[in-house]
């Protein structure tokens, strides 16, 4: 009786794949979460809180966008949220003082170009020392922030600019469902996709895209090719401040309220929610895929845990799990893929 070779191309196909595509782990992790949830809390699975999660996903998602392509270099970004913010509250004041009737697409481009001016700073002080990333942009993480609330201010401001607030309230769809609730998916999640489909784009189909994985394969390796590494460290930190400012100015706008003091401090949420969509500490590798289905699980995990009763107290202690996990489940694919 001939034996089954265990082995075999076929029956190992699925694995293989699995390797290569290390997100179908982080999309495994969610599709076992939701089906948790959704037996103990049939709620879960309604059109308000699948729009709810997409909502969730914007802020979160912008910023690990940017993220992917410096841990695709092999860097550490941990200073966009201290640009977001910067971004933000300093628009919302130049626009109070000078224009507070203009549209939105003026609120747009001061804060773009707050966020890329700053990013390129980093990119800047990266290339000069070639210094860590990590150090830094702990180190602006401090300084932006620090000049925020030392010349620009530390009040809350409720009160936007009207291109701002009419940003805030545009939505893509609203109805009001069975239960007489308004039920709304913001604009926001538009612009979230075509920023992940830009990512996209320049990861897959630019020159630039290849220079940033080769750069986070091996930086002298990438010099020796011809590749100039400063202009790779000046576009993905130019480009994740763009990412940055423009996530703070529509995290303001959605909530109506600039706070100086919002979103620093969520930075490891938004670094675990890329390394949990299959990207590497190390450099080289990471996908807009896993990213975005990375934001997706840190998503449910911080918002829908607490219908199945775990208290948010415990929601840490949750992600850390499951980082650890999907930290060693990677560490042991890409191994064996060797």
């Amino acid at each position: 009786m001939a034996k089954t070779n265990i082995n075999s191309p076929v029956q190992n196909s699925w694995w293989q794949a699995f390797i290569r595509r290390p997100e179908f782990l982080t999309l495994s992790l969610i599709l076992v979460l939701v089906t948790i949830i959704s037996a103990i809390s049939p709620s879960f699975l309604t059109i308000q809180t699948l729009f709810d999660l997409l909502r969730s996903t914007v802020r979160l998602g912008m910023f690990a966008l940017g993220v992917l392509l410096i841990l695709a270099s092999g860097g550490i970004d941990v200073s966009f949220t201290a640009i977001g913010i910067f971004s933000l509250y300093a628009t919302t004041k130049i626009l109070l003082a000078v224009a507070p009737n203009a549209p939105f697409i003026v609120a747009f481009l001061i804060a773009i170009t707050i966020g890329i001016t700053l990013g390129l700073f980093n990119g800047f002080m990266v290339d000069r020392f070639r210094a860590p990333s990590l150090i830094v942009t702990i180190g602006t993480l401090y300084l932006f922030h620090g000049i925020l609330l030392a010349f620009i201010g530390t009040k809350h401001i409720t009160t936007l600019p009207a291109g701002m607030k009419a940003f805030g309230r545009a939505n893509l769809v609203e109805f009001v469902n069975g239960n007489n609730i308004k039920v709304a998916l913001p604009l926001t999640v538009l612009i979230f996709a075509l920023a992940a489909l830009l990512t996209w784009w320049i990861l897959n189909r630019t020159m630039m895209g290849r220079a940033i994985f080769a750069v986070g394969g091996s930086v002298p390796i990438a010099d020796r090719l011809g590749i100039s590494v400063r202009h790779v460290y000046l576009f993905i930190f130019g480009y994740t401040g763009f990412l940055a400012g423009l996530g703070g100015l529509m995290h303001g706008s959605s909530n109506r309220l600039a706070n100086p003091f919002d979103l620093v401090g969520s930075e490891l949420d938004v670094i675990a929610a890329v390394v949990l969509g299959g990207a590497r500490i190390t450099g080289g590798h990471g996908t807009v895929q896993g990213t975005i289905l990375g934001v997706i699980l840190m998503v449910i995990i911080n918002n829908s845990l607490i219908l199945v009763g775990i208290p948010s107290t415990w929601q840490k202690v949750v992600v850390g799990v499951i980082v650890l996990f999907a930290s060693g489940m990677f560490s042991g694919v890409f191994s064996k893929s060797k």
